[in-house]
């Protein structure tokens, strides 16, 4: 309990000397945030290149095996497969026997790679995180807690709230990452995607969250908020994106999405939109992107509380931001991979779903 007490002691006193060190690019400046992050942009608006995207309604460990094995081509030596495990009993990550017959069939030497929280709860220390780990049954592979020993800094190439991202020191010891992502909604995101899962899963739990979430020198914790909050954490994703280059690959599941996030475990909020299917990119925007195009093609009943969740936290800058530092494209080619690779829109996609039943 003592050593406990000093541990929280010394990482406030790191939090708060990181978080005046890290100030904006121009300190006698600050940056403006951008707009209309409450602002859906439909697709016949958007200019650009087209990336691809892969989807299957198939949900379960063969689908997101066919889902991964699109875009797996250039994962290759040690790999890390950053997974958000969950708080205790949390029910709505993603199955951990799904994850376990993707690792043992295309992924067999890769590790689960994590990073303890910024907030106080089952994952704030490594002690808390690895009983936590073993509660929700990720037993079956080795997971790495990035910083469980130090941080490493990487650059944030174009970024206006940040020259470097601190993160997880144990991430450079990858070759390839694998960002495999519970789609969801997110109490500051708007929305949880590939972007959070690496922009807040990767940033170490003391300095790298804290430069993201909190202006220094007052009291609230998570101050930052909407299209600040939304570039802050896409400046850190594009941190990992740009030190991983081509050995990076995302796949989102669309399955029991509550508006809150997997953070929140055993109380999160009942889930009501209903599940869809999986996705996959070797771009992390266009996944991203049609996720959310895929919510906003649903009925009205059925993205109404996913949809105002997004939009009340201006969480569409996640995308517009992403574009704007060249991470991606946010047009795309859906290919439906349950009808031999058939070209289809968002709305064919989502056609026809069935009401959200509990597993």
């Amino acid at each position: 309990m003592k050593h406990g007490k000093v541990t929280m002691i010394v990482g406030l006193l790191v939090v708060g000397a990181a978080a005046i060190a890290q100030t904006a690019k121009e300190p006698e400046r600050k940056p403006e945030p951008g707009e209309d992050g409450n602002k859906y942009v439909p697709y016949e608006k958007r200019e650009g290149n087209e990336s691809i995207v892969y989807f299957t309604r198939e949900l379960g460990p063969e689908g997101l095996i066919k889902a991964y094995e699109q875009v797996s081509a250039n994962i290759e030596g040690r790999v890390g497969v950053k997974l958000h495990t969950g708080e205790q009993n949390g029910p709505n990550i993603i199955p951990r026997e799904w994850v376990k017959a993707l690792l043992q069939k295309d992924l067999p030497d890769a590790v689960i790679v994590e990073t303890n929280t910024y907030y106080e709860g089952d994952r704030y220390t490594t002690e808390q995180h690895r009983k936590t780990l073993e509660v929700n049954g990720w037993t079956f592979c080795p997971v790495d807690i990035l910083d469980e020993q130090d941080t490493v800094t990487l650059p944030v190439i174009g970024g206006k709230w940040f020259d470097k991202m601190s993160m997880g020191g144990h991430l450079v010891d990858y070759n390839s990452l694998v960002v495999l992502t519970h789609f969801k909604g997110h109490t500051q995101g708007g929305f949880g995607g590939s972007n959070k899962n690496i922009g807040i899963g990767c940033a170490d739990g003391r300095v790298g969250k804290a430069w993201i979430h909190t202006t220094p020198g007052q009291d609230d914790q998570w101050d930052i908020a909407k299209e600040e909050f939304m570039e802050r954490m896409t400046e850190s994703t594009k941190a990992v994106v740009d030190h991983f280059g081509k050995h990076i690959t995302y796949v989102n599941v669309m399955r029991n999405m509550s508006v809150s996030c997997d953070c929140e475990g055993v109380m999160a909020a009942p889930v009501v939109t209903p599940n869809v299917g999986i996705l996959s990119s070797t771009d992390i925007l266009a996944l991203d992107q049609a996720c959310v195009d895929l919510i906003y093609a649903m009925t009205e009943a059925e993205h109404h509380d996913l949809v105002e969740r997004i939009e009340s936290r201006h969480g569409l800058r996640q995308l517009s931001y992403m574009k704007e530092l060249g991470m991606g494209n946010d047009r795309y080619v859906l290919i439906d991979l349950d009808n031999g690779g058939k070209r289809i829109t968002a709305a064919e996609a989502v056609k026809g779903l069935k009401p959200f039943v509990q597993e």
